[in-house]
């Protein structure tokens, strides 16, 4: 069974022109018939594609060489050499490009419609036939130019799913059964820690010109930062959401790790691992309440935090009964609405014109992994 795959190394050729031909013409009743060698073809370039259908990059991880076609060598009767096929390498939609060695950027494929491609590293040129050297001062060329060498990168690939919103919590908070009630994502759900093992993807349903999609990571814990739990890698599939939901389960009383003490464990976490992340807006959701003693806990978390942030957006709300389900709706879409309109103003100040979150609903609805991978099953929760 593979694992859901957000990293891969590869390493990428472009192809080599081929060379120019030194020939002449040689016919009978025509003396000195002259050079007539061809040109060498072109190389094939490395060029990468976004692709709706991909979603992760485990097939990556098993082609890892990625060598475009050398140029065909050039003829006599100038006759010239086939250019080399260029290699397509396709990518899920929110790869990021980065060189293995420096991790500078190259190419972030977070705006592309499908289809566009990005020609990453061109071929090498033909090489001229001894027919381009042809003057009046040397009419028989015994000389024709090398193809020029292709280019070669050693490239780190990294997925970050697109999301409008992101979940964050510890385990077993609620957060899949949630996605589940709200979405059309059927994540594993079950009463033991770590059930999401992957990123799942899901989309809530708007008003008439706005979906949102949804983004459900594995629980982290605290110290994750240091690498306990699943540690806090998955955060980077978050990082690029309009904001946050926090998910608290109210009837954890565990002293030191309870309700009283997640928030701001989880905050620490965020922070640690991202500052940029660690400010996004976000919704706190006080989960459970159904059980019993948790809506009052409820009531004393939403009065501390209310009282140390006086904007926060407080929900208290059981996934089992489906209560404060309209509240978080509407905060969810007043949210995802205020940045789209603050995103807007940016876009516009840059002169970018396309809409994002278009792209985002088209490429991701509904999609979390390769058909070839884990599908996690819904399962029973209290």
């Amino acid at each position: 069974m593979n694992q859901f795959a957000d990293e891969a190394i590869i390493e990428v050729w472009s192809g080599k022109g081929g060379n120019g031909c030194v020939a002449f013409r040689r016919e009978k009743y025509i003396p000195r018939g002259g050079p007539n060698g061809g040109d060498g073809g072109k190389g094939g370039s490395v060029i990468f594609k976004v692709k709706r259908n991909v979603r992760t990059l485990a097939k990556l991880r098993f082609k890892r060489f990625f060598k475009a076609q050398n140029g065909g060598d050039g003829q006599g009767w100038n006759r010239f050499g086939k250019d080399g096929e260029d290699i397509v390498i396709e990518l899920p939609p929110g790869t990021a490009v980065r060189d293995a060695e420096t991790r500078e950027l190259i190419k972030d494929f977070t705006t592309q419609s499908e289809d566009e491609e990005f020609v990453f590293l061109k071929g090498g040129n033909g090489g001229w036939g001894n027919v381009h050297f042809k003057s009046s001062t040397n009419q028989a060329p015994k000389f024709a130019n090398k193809g020029q060498p292709g280019e070669y990168r050693k490239l780190l690939l990294e997925l970050s799913v697109m999301a409008d919103i992101g979940l964050v919590g510890f385990p077993n908070a609620g957060k899949s059964s949630l996605l589940s009630a709200f979405t059309n994502a059927r994540p594993k759900i079950a009463p033991y820690p770590f059930t999401t093992k992957i990123p799942n993807l899901g989309v809530l349903r708007g008003d008439e010109e706005r979906d949102v999609i949804i983004a459900d990571i594995p629980g982290i814990i605290e110290g994750a930062a240091e690498g306990k739990g699943l540690g806090i890698d998955f955060l980077k599939h978050i990082s690029r959401t309009a904001g946050l939901i926090f998910m608290i389960d109210c009837s954890d009383e565990t002293e030191g790790t309870g309700c009283f003490t997640a928030y701001e464990k989880l905050s620490a976490e965020l922070e640690n691992y991202s500052a940029e992340l660690a400010k996004k807006p976000r919704i706190i959701l006080l989960n459970k309440i159904d059980l019993e003693g948790a809506a009052e806990n409820a009531e004393k978390i939403a009065r501390q935090l209310r009282k140390s942030d006086k904007s926060a957006t407080v929900i208290p709300i059981s996934v089992a009964t489906n209560s404060g389900f309209k509240s978080v709706k509407s905060a969810i879409m007043e949210l995802v609405s205020k940045m789209d309109g603050e995103g807007a103003k940016t876009a516009a100040a840059a002169g970018i014109t396309s809409d994002s979150s278009e792209i985002k609903s088209s490429f991701l609805a509904g999609r979390s992994v390769d058909e070839d991978m884990e599908v996690q099953e819904p399962g029973s929760e209290r």
